[in-house]
């Protein structure tokens, strides 16, 4: 009986779960040195292409800055690595058919379904790291997951995107991490 009750929170808890999960995917020059890069800036050109507002353009790019700095990389004014964002976004829409089945209250729900419609908003955040002195892409990371309306919410979930993206930066760490 105890395992009937907790069916709905165990299922609650899945559901909350896949719904914050950040995608990842990483993509890289393989000829490029990472080694060799220690110090950045933000290439501002990129940036203020990126179709967000501005205050989560700041968030973005203080948690770019705090995860690359953790990495014992060093913001410069002369740099050897430019690193630029851009977003995408797109509302998904579920629906669900319910079946009633039974009398009930209603005796003509007896087998017939009714949808359920839910959207959300799903977005992808990309993050460039592009060799200041080439002036090409060394490194994208995309990161894609459901975006919350909640004001309170959307800092962490803004870190916890780049932190998962910045996990596969520089490459071939991740492997190593995994064993």
């Amino acid at each position: 009986m105890k395992a009937i009750k907790l069916l709905p929170v165990l299922l609650l808890a899945v559901v909350t779960g896949a719904c914050s999960s950040v995608r990842v995917a990483a993509d890289y020059d393989k000829h490029a040195n990472f080694n060799s890069y220690k110090t950045f800036a933000f290439f501002k050109p990129g940036i203020d292409k990126a179709e967000i507002s501005d205050l989560d353009k700041k968030r973005i790019l203080r948690a770019i800055e705090a995860q690359l700095t953790a990495k014992g990389m060093t913001k410069s004014d002369n740099p050897d690595m430019l690193i630029s964002i851009f977003t995408t976004e797109k509302e998904r829409v579920d629906v669900y058919n319910n079946y009633g089945w039974g009398w009930g209250w209603n005796p003509y729900w007896w087998g017939m379904s009714y949808p359920n419609v839910s959207t959300t908003t799903e977005g992808s955040l990309f993050i460039d790291f592009i060799d200041a002195e080439k002036n090409e892409l060394v490194w994208q990371g995309k990161g894609t997951g459901y975006l919350t309306q909640r004001m309170d919410k959307k800092e962490e979930r803004i870190n916890e995107f780049v932190q998962n993206i910045l996990e596969k930066y520089p490459p071939g760490t991740e492997i190593a991490s995994n064993k």
